[in-house]
């Protein structure tokens, strides 16, 4: 599965939540990471997530597609990360 994932937390828990993604998922810019990961390993991501945030004040928001087959990815302006070497 191909997943995008963008969330918005406090400073303090954003930079927790920034460095858990950095080893699951490619960081794209700021707050959104994207890539392919297992269903099982999105579940414990999830999981593992909602331990690190404040469900009252933190948002995580997620894209799940079957493949990346099925979405076309567009940049305007600057490219932030380097995904063509990691995909």
């Amino acid at each position: 599965m191909y997943v995008i994932l963008v969330y918005d937390a406090a400073p303090k828990r954003g930079q927790k939540v920034l460095k858990f993604l950095r080893k699951k998922l490619n960081w794209v810019q700021n707050s959104v990471f994207e890539g392919d990961i297992t269903e099982a390993s999105f579940m414990e991501l999830k999981k593992e997530i909602e331990q690190l945030i404040d469900k009252k004040y933190d948002s995580i928001i997620y894209y799940v597609f079957d493949s990346k087959n099925y979405f076309e990815r567009g940049i305007i302006g600057l490219e932030k990360s380097n995904l063509d070497t990691i995909i």
